[in-house]
């Protein structure tokens, strides 16, 4: 027999679970049950926990067998609760059932209010309150979310059946219908949902229940939903908890409300209370955008003793959770109830001044401040702003609800906005109001703009949390959908056009408006100074030219992890010079072409030096493969060979020569220097050259000189062999000498395997994290596109290995290899440069095996460096 307990209780002061079972019981289930327990006025109700969607989506929507019996359980507590009865006709209970993962998904998954309700019992609620209109308001939204969740009806076939009574009564709003204009609506509901569904809207309370479980159940999986933990990168989760709560009614006239509010700004972090709310409405009104909702500031006036109440419980609230909360309520009729609270979704500006502001206030402290930013919060801030002010060309104005600038064209479909993008386009996506259909194309664009809709609707929520530009609510504009036009009456705007949005502001204009790089203030110093304290593992970069280099520094980089020197072959000069080389048909002409090399790479090298003042640069020596630097088509030919002085034809066979089936696994790395071993000593006096030369004008340089590609220690030891010699000649001639390194990129299987025997020859290791993954996995990073989307879709992988380290596979092999490395050479240096250096959860695994740094590309040092003080405190509990 299952004994395991699957459903949890809460209300009237008493919760059976606590924020802490958020896997278990779902966000919102888990803050429901502690909610309860410090007193805050939540309607009573009951979780199923998360264990049992699992089960469904799993036995093809069978519940585990202990379900049945704990569900009639728990509603027949609830009826004694609450005194009432579902599916009583005199007076019902009704119940809302709403999702709640553990991690939150703003509108992707189902919600069904005012369950319970059947032709009989909605005459019985009219009577019991005295307020018919309210009852078939209620019912026909019930008709309506069933139909639309459980039974897969357009949602749209019901708001046409309601635009045509609106049209027939005269009146403009849901809100302005009498009473006898909703029972029409619910008359015209019903016939939508029999032709619809081919059966009549279901009677049977027990019934509706049940179906609509499942069906909150089923939308885990539906594709808004997948998509949006994919794109989110969430993994892990059993599935959605299901909160079955008693209703309570914004919609029983003037002195009810609905609304959502943040216990500060998620926009600037400003220490306010935020938010909307909408008079006489039921919740799904206010973050539908259906109707543009009030300002919570207006809410002191309409109902002050109201507002009164939820002022100070907020307060207590975020002083409880110690963080900022986003908080959905319902007044009936004057008396407050809250119906959800969660960590609010914020921007990167809001997120790190609501870090430093709760610390300077004493909430916290100020390693909670830095636990409280999350990474992606850093990268938002990097997003740039127009550079003039002006309002030239502006065609809106509209509510600032996500900020920062985005300029693209104009595409009013999600489909239109993913095939566009997919095809390296920019793009705004537009839409009267945005729904969890269209989180891909979201996704996909630049930014996002709406015609309807509050600061808390699904565009605004879902694009904060993604850090994108958003304007909502810009009633300046009228959308066609069907002649793919928006117009402000003087100007119209077609799907293709450029416009720029600025939701910082609001404003939206014509055409392509520039860009500046942002500028980063106060309290951004402020929580890098703090991180500055926590910093156990350096953050270098990955740099190819001194701007790099500088931009890295102003970040906070400690050094470089990665020149790639190719790099600096490119440029007319330099490329007909390495192209010279290749085309060498002895020692003397390859070395001559080298030395016609050698002062661009020496100046590049003192420069990037000079930039980095005395602090560690790794350079890798040559690692791709020769073709890449010769010409792929007749055209570029045809241009290199006048350029060069060589014939077509010779050109044409020394092409053909280097072609590999397999280039990527060819003649590139160290064994183009073991094949040349020139290349490896003139990149080894460029490198030696300009940092003793850099000395003498009084400055510093600490070179670290990389084999790339190495596989077996014969490989390392010869190339090592050409480094110390090269230096040896370069110390002679100079008359002085410099501290160098020689290490190696481990970044074949094998080198990781025989680290132990390299790290007697070498000074540092640094994981080239993108090819080890390639190799180890045999997927090529190129073409690994066409079926990783699958694999992820499908669960084979719970990330895209190129971007999040592979723990169970790669990972096992960066752990043994920095053990065996160690083991011999106690002072082996360790770092990483593949492009996991800058992803926070592979900084972490790096952390805790003890590397010395990770490299990441400039504008990911701070996110890095977050990540590691990140790790630290965990580490440090």
């Amino acid at each position: 027999m299952d004994t395991k307990k699957y459903i949890y209780s809460f209300g009237n002061g008493h919760g059976e679970g606590d924020r802490t079972m958020d896997n278990l019981l779902g966000g919102k289930g888990a803050n429901l049950a502690e909610m309860s327990t410090i007193g805050m006025p939540v309607p009573s109700g009951f979780t199923i926990s998360a264990e049992v969607c699992d089960y469904y989506n799993k036995h093809d929507g069978d519940w585990p067998d202990a379900v049945d019996d704990q569900l009639k359980e728990n509603i027949s507590q609830l009826e004694k609760r609450m005194d009432l009865r579902l599916g009583d006709n005199d007076d019902p209970l009704l119940v809302s059932v709403r999702s709640g993962a553990a991690i939150s998904m703003p509108g992707m998954m189902d919600t069904v209010l005012n369950l319970g309700l059947n032709d009989q019992s909605v005459q019985g609620l009219a009577n019991k309150t005295d307020n018919p209109r309210f009852a078939y308001d209620s019912y026909r939204r019930f008709i309506d979310m069933f139909g639309n969740v459980v039974k897969g009806v357009d949602h749209e076939q019901f708001e046409e059946a309601m635009q045509e009574v609106k049209k027939k009564k005269g009146v403009d709003l849901d809100t302005d219908l009498d009473a006898k204009g909703m029972k029409e609506d619910v008359d015209r509901f019903k016939r939508v949902y029999q032709e619809a569904v081919g059966e009549d809207f279901s009677q049977d309370p027990q019934e509706q229940l049940k179906l609509a479980i499942n069906a909150v159940f089923g939308s885990w999986n539906t594709p808004r939903a997948i998509t949006y933990r994919k794109i989110n990168q969430i993994t892990g989760l059993l599935g959605t908890a299901v909160n079955v709560q008693s209703m309570v009614y914004g919609n029983m006239g003037d002195e009810s409300a609905t609304g959502v509010c943040f216990t500060r700004n998620p926009a600037d972090g400003t220490n306010e209370l935020y938010g909307e709310f909408l008079p006489n409405a039921q919740g799904e009104d206010v973050v539908a955008g259906i109707r543009t909702p009030h300002d919570i500031n207006e809410l002191e006036e309409a109902m002050p003793e109201s507002y009164e109440q939820l002022y100070q419980l907020t307060e207590n609230l975020e002083e409880h959770y110690k963080d900022m909360q986003d908080i959905e309520f319902t007044i009936q009729e004057g008396k407050l109830y809250f119906l959800q609270t969660r960590d609010g979704k914020r921007t990167g500006k809001a997120a790190v001044k609501i870090a430093i502001d709760m610390a300077s206030e004493g909430l916290i402290s100020k390693e909670q401040a830095i636990k409280l930013v999350a990474p992606n919060h850093l990268n938002q801030l990097l997003h740039p702003q127009f550079k003039e002010d002006d309002e030239e060309d502006m065609i809106g104005k509209g509510l600032p609800a996500s900020p920062g600038a985005a300029v693209g064209k104009v595409v009013f479909s999600s489909e239109k906005a993913e095939k566009m993008h997919d095809d390296g386009e920019a793009v705004i996506l537009v839409r009267i109001e945005t729904s969890p259909e269209d989180v891909g194309g979201m996704s996909s664009s630049k930014g996002i703009l709406t015609s309807r809709g509050g600061m808390t609707s699904h565009a605004a929520v879902v694009a904060r949390g993604w850090g994108k530009p958003c304007v909502t609510g810009c009633d300046d504009i009228d959308i066609d959908y069907s002649s793919g036009t928006f117009t402000n009456g003087a100007t119209t705007m077609e799907e293709g056009d450029w416009i720029s949005i600025d939701g910082t502001s609001g404003k939206v204009f014509k055409g392509k408006k520039p860009v500046k790089d942002p500028s980063f203030g106060e309290n951004y110093h402020t929580l890098m100074s703090w991180i500055d304290e926590h910093q156990n593992m350096m953050v270098r970069t990955n740099a190819d030219t001194p701007d790099d280099a500088q931009k890295a520094r102003d970040f906070g980089a400690t050094g470089i992890g990665l020149i790639r020197t190719e790099h600096m072959f490119f440029g007319e000069k330099r490329i007909n010079s390495m192209r010279k080389m290749i085309l060498s048909e002895n020692k003397e002409e390859r070395k001559q072409a080298l030395e016609d090399l050698l002062p661009y790479q020496k100046e590049d090298f003192r420069n990037i030096f000079e930039a980095m003042e005395s602090r560690p640069v790794t350079v890798r020596l040559l690692d791709p493969p020769l073709h890449e630097f010769l010409p792929d088509d007749d055209t570029e030919l045809q241009s290199v060979s006048q350029s060069l002085d060589v014939s077509e034809e010779e050109l044409q066979r020394k092409v053909k020569s280097l072609k590999e089936v397999n280039p990527m696994l060819g003649h590139r790395g160290c064994r183009l220097g073991i094949s040349y071993p020139e290349i490896t000593a003139v990149q080894t006096r460029a490198i030696l050259e300009a940092a003793i030369e850099l000395e003498e004008k009084d400055g510093s340089a600490d070179p670290e000189i990389m084999i790339p590609l190495v596989s077996t220690i014969e490989e390392f030891v010869e190339q090592k062999k050409v480094v110390n010699n090269t230096a040896e000649n370069i110390f002679n001639e100079r008359g002085r000498t410099i501290d160098y390194k020689v290490g190696t990129m481990i970044e074949t299987p094998r080198a990781a395997l025989v680290a132990g025997e390299v790290a007697k020859e070498a000074d540092f290791f640094s994981f080239g994290t993108n090819d080890l993954t390639q190799m180890t996995f045999g997927f090529s990073r190129d073409d690994a596109g066409k079926f990783l989307d699958t694999y992820l879709d499908e669960g084979i992988v719970e990330n895209d290995p190129f971007k999040v380290l592979d723990h169970q596979g790669v990972g096992v092999l960066v752990t043994e290899a920095l053990q065996k490395g160690r083991e011999q050479n106690e002072s082996l240096k360790v770092g990483i440069c593949g492009e996991h250096g800058g992803d926070p959860s592979s900084v972490q695994f790096c952390y805790n095996l003890g590397f010395d740094y990770v490299s990441c590309s400039p504008y990911r040092v701070p996110i890095a460096r977050l990540a590691v003080a990140q790790a630290q405190l965990a580490q440090d509990g």
